[in-house]
Order: C-alpha cells, then sequence, then structure tokens
C-alpha cells in the first residue's frame, strides 16, 4: 500500500495478511489493441461456504448480474503507456506523499515520518533470507523511485516488459484509465463471475483440481514463501498476459499473476450482510469501508491472487478470494482490467 504500508517501514506500523472460447471482439474506441468480450449475465452463487476459504469470503449467496464487456487481459505496460502519453497522467507513486493525507489514515497520534522519507516511491517484493514474520511482512520493501515505468526501482525498465501486466498503479490510478477508455473498474460481482467462466461453485476458475494433468494453471509461488520461488510455473514474478489458459469466458489471468482492482469498498464482513436478502441484481458493494485490523484505512476490494500467493501462505487463487487494498496502494503485484456496459 503506497501509504499504508510505506508506514511499515517509516514509523514500525505492522499489517495482517493473513469449455469452448467465444470469440473476442475489438472495443469500440480508442484502445483497438484491446479486446474485449461480451459476459451474458445471470444468477450465480457468489462466495463459498467452503471451511478452507478465508473468513471475509464467507458465507455464499446468490446474486444476478446484468450483461457486460471486460477485458480479456489485464491492462499491460504497452496499454498504460498509451494511456500516460495522451493524458499526461501521473501515478501516485510517482507523485510525493503528503503527510497530511497520509495520516487521515492512520490511527490519532501516530508520529510523522521523517520528511526525507516522503518521496515518490512504491512497494517492491524482496525475497527474504531470514525470520517469516507474516505480521511484519518483511519481505516488501519500500523503494524510492519504483513506479510503473521503474518497476524495481530506479535502473529497472519495462522495456522488456510492454506485454506483461502494469504494476504500482493506485486505485485512482486505475479509474483514471478505464474511465479514459470509455469504461469503468469492474464491481466486485463482475468480477468474481467472469471469474469463474461459467463454472457454478467451483474451487477454482477452471475446476475444483489445482493442477489440471499436472499442468499449472495460472501464476502463482511454488517454494518456500517469501523466501524462494521455485518457479515451476516457469515464472518468479508476472508474466506476460496470456501465457495460461483462458477459463470458459475465453478471459486470461483473472486467477493469478497480479490483483486486480475492483470498484467495491471492502468490508470484510459484508457477505454476512447479504445472507438473508434476496433478489440481489447488480450488487456495487457497501457504502464504506470496514476492516477491522485497520479501521482509518479506506479500501477497495482486489480479487484473483498474484504470483506471489503460495500453498503456505495468503492462498488467494481463487474466484471467492478477496482482499482489501487502501485506495493509494502501489506494488509491484496489484493491476486492473477494465469492463464496459452493454
Amino acid at each position: 500500500m503506497r501509504y499504508l504500508m510505506s508506514l511499515l517501514f517509516l514509523v514500525s506500523i505492522n499489517f495482517r495478511l493473513k469449455a469452448d472460447v467465444p470469440s473476442c471482439h475489438k472495443t469500440p474506441d480508442r484502445f483497438a489493441s484491446i479486446k474485449m468480450v461480451k459476459i451474458t449475465g445471470k444468477d450465480f452463487t457468489m462466495g463459498t461456504d467452503s471451511k478452507d476459504a478465508y473468513e471475509g469470503e464467507r458465507p455464499a449467496h446468490q446474486v444476478k448480474v446484468k450483461d457486460f464487456w471486460i477485458d480479456i487481459a489485464e491492462v499491460t505496460n504497452s496499454d498504460f503507456q498509451d494511456f500516460v502519453d495522451a493524458a499526461s497522467h501521473v501515478t501516485v507513486a510517482e507523485q510525493k506523499p503528503k503527510w497530511e493525507e497520509l495520516k487521515k489514515q492512520l490511527p490519532p497520534g501516530t508520529p510523522a515520518p521523517d520528511a526525507s522519507t516522503l518521496v515518490p516511491a512504491s512497494l517492491v517484493f524482496t525475497p527474504i533470507s531470514g525470520e517469516f514474520d507474516p505480521n511484519k511482512m518483511n519481505w516488501w520493501k519500500w523503494v524510492p523511485g519504483a513506479s510503473w515505468k521503474n518497476p524495481d526501482g530506479p535502473g529497472s525498465s519495462i522495456k522488456e516488459r510492454m506485454n506483461h501486466p502494469v504494476v504500482h498503479v493506485a486505485f485512482q490510478d486505475a479509474v483514471a484509465f478505464c474511465k479514459w477508455k470509455g469504461g469503468r473498474l469492474p464491481t466486485e460481482a463482475e468480477w468474481e463471475f467472469a471469474a469463474r467462466g461459467n463454472l457454478e461453485k467451483k474451487t477454482y476458475a477452471w475446476g475444483d483440481e489445482f493442477k489440471v494433468a499436472g499442468k499449472y494453471m495460472a501464476n502463482t509461488y511454488q517454494g518456500e514463501f517469501p523466501k524462494s520461488n521455485l518457479q515451476k510455473d516457469s515464472y518468479a514474478g508476472a508474466a506476460p498476459v496470456m501465457k495460461f489458459p483462458a477459463n470458459g469466458y475465453g478471459l486470461f489471468d483473472m486467477i493469478g499473476n497480479v490483483w486486480e482492482w475492483t470498484s467495491d469498498f471492502y468490508d470484510e464482513s459484508y457477505y454476512k450482510s447479504l445472507q438473508n436478502q434476496k433478489n440481489i441484481v447488480n450488487p456495487t458493494g457497501p457504502s464504506k469501508t470496514n476492516d477491522p485490523q485497520e479501521t482509518h484505512a479506506i479500501k477497495h476490494v482486489i480479487k484473483g491472487g498474484s504470483f506471489l500467493c503460495a500453498d503456505s501462505y495468503c492462498v488467494n487463487y481463487r474466484p471467492s478470494a478477496r482482499l482489501g487494498a487502501a485506495f493509494d496502494t502501489g506494488t509491484s503485484h496489484i493491476g486492473f482490467r477494465c469492463v464496459k456496459d452493454i
């Protein structure tokens, strides 16, 4: 998280983690290179009742979504470069943090960090060799100069990663891109419906088995997290888009690779508030954010998991999985895709 997680390092605040493919259609706007698929909405089971799932994913509940268009792949560095060139957009990670804004998401009395640390920066995943501490999340490094175009910090480049998903994009960066494209971010319900690929109540986007015929179906983490990624799926970090099989709707990388922003506010207990409701159509999430572990943070739902999700930690490579990320978050494993109304 750009502001909140940066203070993990700056003021020692700890955080918790606990079929046939349909033909694609070109989107009728300025992004001719980005293809979209039309999703025909219907009723589906959102969330899960699995005892192995995280608390925020339960209970399962019936939801209906209407028809919409969705990008077949995550927005790439090439796509985002077109946007930045045309709109002169400056991402949150490229701007100097303002303490007056930063402290609004922190408990009253949180001491201000040294002014010298408030520089344009972002969080970069860095494998560790020492103690694994899930409370400190010490595999994240606050790197001055890290941004979408310098994803590993100064000296790194996207030159050889133009077909990789863009990362280090905060919620408002993703919103700005989708708006300029003529669309918007998906709601959590739309995203989950699309990710399931017309499979009902399955654990993964492709069925109930993590691997199919011994083949990895998504870019995740194999090995001892966060020390050693064995790269059994061929990738240590984010992969170029569309390198893993598409789901039943012809959508790539809905699971793994990078987390994806949705438009909904994050409320850990939101699903519980819906369990007795009937005829839920096109839900747009709660009216405000609520995370009991970070009560001052303004969070939106991210979905799909990333290349950092391992079977020993952060098992979020499932359609029902959900986490909240602060709106000003920009890390090396969060990206997005856009949708359009019919």
